[in-house]
């Protein structure tokens, strides 16, 4: 299986257990981590709806639900089974999970009702895909992680149709490794990508869909996130969001820069993220992505002793900070616009 949903799954069944051996299980998993105030964040007045994957012992995965930026209206979706790793159709009708062991490449949800809309069947014996890291600014496209059955030399980044799962077309090649797609640029001319090389992260990277024009976007001294998220490409097209940490003994932290690989920075924002894994005042920040319009920025925030995961909002100039998910173990968020802006 591809590295990105090994590594984030693994994940999943860490955390949880930590909470079930906290001895205070029940409680750990409604904290408010980080001890994050209210902000100036006028949440009721925000459109669309955010995707989520929250951990769930019972199924031994992590499952979906969506919720209003303010924290209402929570819902699952896909009644029965595991559905993880959400992501918005650009049109807002549609919502791909990771879901259902049925050897098919894709799952497309209604964001309504949760029923499965479609699944995409493996068109290529040689190949085999996981999909559903990003869509095309058109919706008619979407990213997956590929590896060779029998010849390495296959791995890479492909795209292929979210109407069929097919017209396969290779962006990436990395056959000492794996390359994670993150999200295509505005424009749907460029792909940002996490390479892994002998099971390590390398770094971020931008490449055109040609495949040419390959930028690494994240500093090479720069431990990048080691559960596979690329990044996050602004609605303007003009700035990248992705995930690093200091040293092995620190928290991820939310790091910014721009679309040429210029000015990469921590993103700061109060209280701030990142910190030894020892210091109690400390915290985790990742899975970071933009708001439909650009104004703000969606994202998991853990406490400083991982037992406890929620899904917060932030103003893009890092002022304000607001819980929305109080689930215990809530990741991989996705803010989406449904018909109708709701």
């Amino acid at each position: 299986m591809a590295r990105c949903w090994i590594v984030l799954v693994t994940v999943t069944f860490a955390t949880l257990g930590l909470v079930a051996c906290s001895g205070d299980g029940d409680d750990a998993a409604g904290e408010d981590t980080g001890s994050v105030a209210r902000p100036e964040i006028d949440a009721g007045g925000l459109a669309g709806r955010i995707a989520f994957m929250r951990g769930d012992a019972s199924q031994e995965a992590g499952v979906t639900y969506t919720v209003d930026p303010d924290g209402s209206d929570e819902r699952r979706l896909v009644p029965e089974g595991n559905s993880e790793f959400p992501t918005w159709s650009p049109d807002g009708t549609e919502i791909h999970v990771f879901c259902c062991s049925d050897g098919m490449v894709a799952h497309f949800v209604d964001p309504d009702t949760g029923e499965l809309l479609r699944a995409l069947p493996l068109r290529d014996p040689s190949l085999e895909l996981f999909c559903g890291g990003a869509w095309s600014p058109d919706g008619t496209r979407i990213a997956c992680e590929g590896f060779g059955v029998k010849d390495q030399g296959l791995n890479g980044v492909y795209t292929i149709r979210a109407s069929d799962g097919g017209g396969i077309q290779r962006i990436t090649s990395n056959p000492e490794g794996s390359d994670i797609p993150g999200d295509f640029s505005p424009d749907g001319e460029r792909l940002i990508f996490a390479r892994w090389v002998d099971d390590e992260p390398v770094g971020v990277f931008v490449t055109e869909l040609a495949g040419s024009g390959l930028v690494q976007i994240s500093p090479p001294d720069l431990m990048v996130d080691d559960a596979g998220f690329a990044g996050s490409w602004s609605p303007d097209a003009s700035r990248i969001l992705f995930v690093g940490r200091a040293s092995e003994g620190a928290h991820k932290e939310i790091w910014i820069v721009e679309a040429d690989g210029s000015s990469p920075r921590r993103f700061e924002m109060t209280p701030a993220c990142g910190g030894s894994f020892s210091d109690d005042s400390s915290a985790g920040c990742y899975s970071p992505e933009w708001s439909p319009d650009g104004s703000m920025i969606v994202f998991t925030r853990s406490s400083w002793d991982g037992k406890t995961e929620n899904i917060y909002i932030v103003n893009a100039d890092g002022t304000g900070i607001l819980q929305v998910t109080n689930g215990g173990y809530d990741d991989d968020p996705d803010w989406g616009t449904p018909p109708g802006g709701a």
